[in-house]
């Protein structure tokens, strides 16, 4: 049952409230002022807080401000002394609503159920950051880990552009990823750009946009990835497969701040963050004349290098066992453990396909197998085309 607080140094107010809040099946506790208030939401998880403005003590709005300090708990002020400008204030403050007494019932079940819908949306998001977080983890405790770790919370913060290189498989979008989640850009969007996957034709107007009608199959207006990437950050996977003619774009839009969609004739200014990505050496790209060299030294002002899987065998034992956790858990099947010679094995091959080829194989072994894993299952699924 959903749990309401009420916080009202007025007696009668407190126990109609609770009258007709029991009489709808919420639980409800109550607190005659601002320190009683605090201390049960100290102690108590709220679906919603119901409290009065004018209070001795700690007035409501002072009330207010320390809740949304310590709980996300929606708070509906109420006050039969309030004006349009108190109601502002509360609201501005970050008050879920206001109600002036006397309160009209149905106002009141209304707001509740809207407050508690919003409570309930903000938990789901925030589970299913730890989720996504959860997803993303960055597993290892080897030395190259390590320093990609520490060079990444001594950069994220920054708007400093980074340039990633590795093999493919090796996790350079989980990088770039903890990047953002760890920078001041956190809230704002991560937008992810294949520029391997994407015709060269069509590259300008997935990065830039298009305004209507600029080509044959322009029937709306686009905004580009660059604009959508406003206030966060922009991802440029596999950056080394892209045109010339894109990469001078690229190159302006990060020394001018400013793109121009494909057809348009107005600059539209951007605000992002460019980490790119590949698993080409540049160097010799542009010593091919394959990239731009002035582009090069724009991305690349921090340099992080992703080791192979091979360069880190110590760590094939924790990524085995984080990858069999969370795909039994997918999977709603009961945890499968590895034997340590099982890992032995793991650790003795040569991981081409890097941590993407570890995960593959680790699925394939927690469908194919029953119990823990042996060294005997390791040699017998993981590389069958080897085998």
């Amino acid at each position: 049952m959903p749990r309401i607080l009420i916080v009202d140094d007025e007696r009668a107010i407190r126990n109609t409230l609770r009258e007709i809040l029991e009489y709808e099946n919420y639980l409800v506790d109550e607190a005659v002022d601002g320190p009683a208030a605090l201390e049960q939401v100290g102690k108590e998880a709220y679906d919603v807080i119901l409290c009065d403005i004018k209070m001795p003590q700690m007035d409501g709005i002072e009330v207010l401000e320390h809740v949304l300090k310590i709980a996300d708990t929606p708070v509906v002020m109420i006050s039969g002394h309030g004006n349009i400008e108190t109601a502002v204030e509360a609201i501005k403050k970050g008050a879920y609503d206001y109600i002036s007494k006397p309160l009209d019932l149905n106002r009141l079940l209304i707001t509740l159920r809207n407050a508690m819908d919003k409570s309930r949306l903000v938990t789901e998001t925030k589970a299913l950051k730890r989720k996504v977080s959860k997803q993303y983890d960055m597993i290892g405790e080897s030395v190259a880990i390590t320093g990609i770790k520490d060079m990444i919370e001594k950069v994220a913060a920054t708007d400093a552009r980074v340039l990633i290189t590795g093999e493919s498989g090796t996790g350079k979008e989980l990088v770039a990823r903890w990047l953002h989640e760890k920078s001041n850009r956190a809230e704002g969007p991560f937008v992810e750009v294949n520029c391997a996957a994407i015709p060269s034709e069509l590259i300008e107007s997935v990065l830039f946009g298009h305004e209507k009608g600029s080509f044959t199959s322009a029937i709306k207006q686009r905004k580009g990835d660059f604009e959508q990437a406003t206030d966060g950050t922009l991802f440029l996977d596999e950056i080394g497969d892209m045109s010339l003619s894109a990469q001078a774009k690229v190159l302006r839009a990060l020394q001018e701040k400013k793109i121009m969609r494909v057809g348009g004739e107005k600059e539209i200014p951007v605000n992002v963050r460019v980490v790119a990505a590949t698993n080409k050496n540049l160097l010799e790209e542009v010593q091919n004349k394959n990239f731009r060299e002035d582009l090069y030294h724009r991305l690349s002002v921090i340099l992080i290098h992703v080791p192979t899987l091979n360069e880190r065998s110590e760590d094939i034992p924790l990524l085995a066992a984080h990858f069999m956790e969370d795909i039994c858990e997918s999977n709603g099947k009961p945890l499968i453990t590895f034997e340590e010679s099982a890992m032995d094995a793991l650790k003795s091959i040569q991981w081409s396909g890097n941590i993407r080829e570890l995960r593959n194989v680790v699925e394939r072994l927690a469908i194919l197998c029953d119990g823990n894993i042996t060294a005997g299952d390791v040699s017998q699924y993981a590389q069958p085309l080897k085998g």
